[in-house]
């Protein structure tokens, strides 16, 4: 792969590195931490759901995440021909 396309590569990475964290943080700063107060007016599983947030829903939403990423980063390795044949 020359110079160019390799930093296009990681240019792209990088954003979805960026975007995905951002997601991770929204849900487990924001949601968990800030919105508790008002997150903790509805119900989950008999727990409030801002506790549910800041216990388990942010690690869920991690998990998912890096499904997604790895799904992410398995297109754009096809699509810079750097996948595994």
């Amino acid at each position: 792969m020359d110079a160019q396309n390799r930093k296009k590569y990681w240019k792209i990475n990088l954003y979805y590195l960026l975007i995905l964290l951002s997601i991770w943080f929204i849900v487990s700063f924001g949601l968990g931490i800030i919105l508790a107060d008002w997150m903790n007016r509805f119900r989950i599983g008999g727990f409030k759901l801002g506790f549910w947030f800041a216990q388990q829903g942010s690690i869920y939403v991690f998990v998912i995440l890096i499904f997604v990423y790895v799904w992410l980063m398995n297109r754009l390795d096809k699509r810079f021909d750097v996948d595994e044949k």
